[in-house]
């Protein structure tokens, strides 16, 4: 009973550490992705072209991570959350897609099959991610997902505005309601566990993303 009652004023510092997981592992603090915000001239144009192409490549396909983990009956308990989560990345994804045919082909790069060959396996990561029987691990991924894609929006922004596209509002949940999800599902310490680890593959996979960007972007320098 005593390590239950001391257990139940930590979900609030289980919400607070995820933030911080995000603020210090996430995408925000990349180096490329600085650069895609920042840098001008042609290489720009290629460098955020590529972003959207490979950006789409992880997340443009359905069902993705968000979708699976709404059909897997250990992610979450509140069912409507995440089908609402769900409807919303549906919207990004859309814009994505849009982005993918505006920004013409995606660059020639040295190194293209092995490219390939980390994108199916980032796509497989995020299809386990998913599908964990893990109670809490889906749902780490989810919200991290949710919290890094302010983030890679910054992205998707740039690139619509280089070709004249609108900029639709994103209507995931924000980070307070997120935060909130967190803590109604740290339950026992083996959930809080496994929502730290969902979360914490997610957002290695993101790095690995703009990683593989950043090689990439090097390489066509290079040639």
């Amino acid at each position: 009973m005593a390590l239950d009652r001391a257990f139940d004023h930590q979900p609030e510092a289980i919400a607070r550490a995820q933030a911080a997981r995000v603020a210090e592992q996430g995408c925000d603090n990349d180096p490329h992705l600085a650069r895609l915000l920042q840098q001008g001239g042609p290489r720009c144009g290629l460098d955020l072209t590529d972003a959207i192409h490979l950006l789409c490549a992880l997340h443009g396909q359905y069902p993705g991570l968000i979708a699976l983990a709404a059909h897997n009956d250990a992610a979450f308990d509140d069912r409507d959350w995440l089908a609402r989560a769900s409807e919303s990345f549906e919207d990004e994804r859309a814009f994505l897609l849009k982005l993918t045919s505006a920004v013409g082909p995606i660059p020639g790069t040295p190194g293209a099959p092995a490219t390939e060959s980390s994108l199916l396996a980032m796509r497989h990561a995020l299809e386990t991610l998913a599908g964990s029987e893990r109670v809490g691990c889906a749902l780490g991924a989810v919200c991290a997902l949710i919290a890094d894609w302010s983030s890679i929006r910054r992205v998707l922004d740039r690139a619509a505005m280089r070709n004249g596209l609108d900029v639709p509002a994103c209507m995931l949940p924000g980070g307070d309601a997120v935060l909130e999800v967190i803590g109604q599902a740290a339950r026992s310490p083996a959930a809080a566990r496994a929502m730290a680890f969902g979360s914490e593959q997610l957002l290695l996979q993101h790095r690995a993303l703009f990683a593989l960007l950043e090689a990439r972007s090097e390489a066509r320098s290079d040639s």
